[in-house]
């Protein structure tokens, strides 16, 4: 997550719906019979209800001769997306709109910068930008164009009462390191902040713009901005419409409609198969799967799956709580563990073969080490654990000083998912001589166990603060806050990234932390997480619809694959 708060654990509907994926085909199909006597009917019922548009393309009929018009070309599109992704709290940024679990850029509200295809920083609102030599104030220049839905313009002092409000009222939101915002004139804002802060232009992109004049406790229900499109009719717990902007300031949506539905997942592709979607998320075990009229498409993400190794040795610490683990807490064996996973198998066995090996928590991204990389070498790996003194014993398990080469890999209860990975991991540990185990656990007391066994974990966000949240020592815990481990270099890389005053130059500065040579995070390095995969993003797309280009989405499967929506086109 990116905020730091612990909304990474919110489960992702790709991930999990109650099956075993080493059976994944078998009941795939079992569920399709049931989707479509059950599922379909409900859905196409529902669908019909709200009002949205069915398979057939509104804008073609017969002519009073009998012959076919001309089709229209469609100017809307119906979009599935997951029941966890309704906004709960409404479309208010003060309540994780935009942020949280699902980072994306708001679609009603528009933001000060955006993010590139490649993840670096764009403009939006913003004109320009320029942090001080210090790094404790930003400042930056405004459009004079950009009015809101309700006539109004959109001024710095909307800005700056937006940020203020935020930084006081928000939960989802991390606003910690601003100290205040304030409107030096009608087009100029300044940031000023508690520290430096050089990755500010990412939490810039993903924080809407409200109203000063118009916002109030039920503006999430209602709400007025100034972005690509406007809600014009929420119906809670099944969908919400949107309508471009007529008076939007970029370039016109060419998508004049989107109403977004909200469904589990067999309903969702039960849609699909009633041709009552356009697109519709979809799981790894239905990606086997055709349907007439609609292609697969694979988004890349940086949606990662992978477990912490505790890098202390165990002990109790003076509230009872067991910290460290006296197996994980050698560097070598954390190194073997790494080098031990065949990533690209998992990938198959577990998910299909929807998904990239993963190699870090920021793969793919502007700020991720490619120098780090390393591959699938079980023979240097028993070398590693050879060499560190970890002698396999007559019952295969590997020992050193009365010390067993035993983990028990956490995961959450519920997730089937992370629960195959886990098994899957243990198999292969096995080849090590490593004995592992599976124990599935609730988040009640997850974070607590994670702090001496390792935890299946779902990470990825469009910043660097992620590296920071996982692998920066805190100070009152002395140790880095999900996992134990603590490195001063790679504090100091980290420190010095967020003092930078120019972002591009502390990309250098996070690859650093991750190696530099000598040391680092990374799986040549410490390696006090094992990453091991990124789960692609399935969207089941209607034929002739062309959703562009996507952006490496993150954590979450969601709101993300329609930040570009007013640039899909039917072709």
């Amino acid at each position: 997550m990116s905020s730091g708060k612990h909304f990474h654990n919110v489960l992702c509907l790709s991930e999990a719906k109650g099956m075993d994926i080493k059976m994944k085909n078998l009941k795939t199909r079992r569920k399709i019979k049931s989707a479509v006597s059950t599922a379909a009917a409900m859905t196409v019922s529902v669908l019909l209800l709200a009002g949205c548009g069915g398979a057939k393309d509104s804008g073609s009929g017969s002519g009073e001769d009998g012959s076919q018009e001309k089709p229209v070309r469609k100017e809307s599109a119906v979009v599935v997306m997951t029941t966890e992704s309704e906004p709960e709290s409404g479309f208010d940024p003060a309540y994780g709109w935009g942020a949280g679990e699902h980072v994306h850029e708001p679609l009603i509200q528009s933001t000060l910068t955006v993010t590139k295809e490649d993840l670096t920083i764009g403009f939006d609102l913003a004109t320009k930008m320029e942090a001080s030599e210090d790094g404790l104030t930003w400042t930056v220049d405004i459009r004079t164009d950009a009015v809101f839905t309700d006539g109004e313009p959109l001024t710095a002092e909307d800005v700056a009462f937006t940020y203020n409000t935020l930084k006081e009222t928000s939960s989802v939101n991390d606003f910690t390191m601003l100290d205040r915002a304030e409107a030096e004139d009608e087009d100029t804002v300044v940031f000023h902040m508690k520290h430096p802060y050089s990755i500010w232009p990412y939490t810039m992109a993903s924080t809407g713009i409200v109203p000063e004049h118009a916002y109030g406790p039920d503006y999430g229900m209602h709400p007025i901005g100034s972005g690509r499109y406007i809600m014009k009719q929420w119906d809670q717990g099944q969908q919400v419409i949107f309508e471009a902007n007529p008076d939007y300031y970029g370039e016109k949506p060419k998508l004049k409609k989107l109403t977004v539905l909200f469904m589990d997942e067999d309903a969702a592709f039960a849609a699909v198969l009633a041709g009552q979607a356009d697109v519709a998320y979809t799981a790894a075990s239905y990606g086997d799967q055709e349907v007439e009229g609609y292609h697969l498409a694979s988004c890349e993400s940086v949606d990662n799956r992978g477990f912490n190794l505790p890098a202390v040795p165990a002990y109790t610490d003076e509230n009872g709580i067991r910290r460290g683990n006296d197996f994980t807490c050698e560097v070598q064996v954390r190194q073997a563990i790494n080098l031990g996973i065949d990533r690209q198998a998992m990938i198959e066995h577990v998910l299909n073969g929807f998904g990239s090996p993963a190699r870090s928590v920021c793969d793919k991204l502007p700020w991720y080490n490619a120098e780090a990389e390393t591959a699938f070498d079980p023979e240097k790996a028993a070398k590693l654990l050879d060499e560190a003194g970890w002698k396999t014993g007559a019952d295969g398990i590997r020992e050193k000083a009365g010390v067993k080469a035993e983990l028990e890999i956490l995961y959450p209860a519920d997730d089937s998912v992370r629960q195959a990975l886990a098994m899957d991991t243990s198999n292969q540990l096995a080849e090590l001589g490593i004995q592992a185990s599976a124990r599935g656990v609730g988040w009640d007391t997850a974070y607590t166990d994670a702090l001496s066994q390792p935890l299946m974990w779902g990470w990825g966000a469009h910043t660097p603060m992620e590296l920071y949240n996982i692998y920066h020592t805190d100070e009152e815990l002395g140790t880095a806050q999900y996992s134990p481990y603590s490195n001063e270099t790679v504090d100091a890389y980290m420190d010095a990234a967020l003092e930078s005053t120019d972002l591009e130059q502390s990309y250098e500065l996070w690859k650093k932390a991750q190696w530099d040579g000598e040391t680092g995070v990374s799986g040549i390095g410490d390696a006090p997480w094992i990453w091991l995969v990124n789960v692609d993003h399935l969207y089941w797309v209607r034929d002739g619809l062309n959703i562009g280009k996507q952006k490496i989405q993150p954590h979450g499967h969601g709101w993300s694959v329609v930040n570009n929506a007013d640039q899909w086109l039917w072709e």
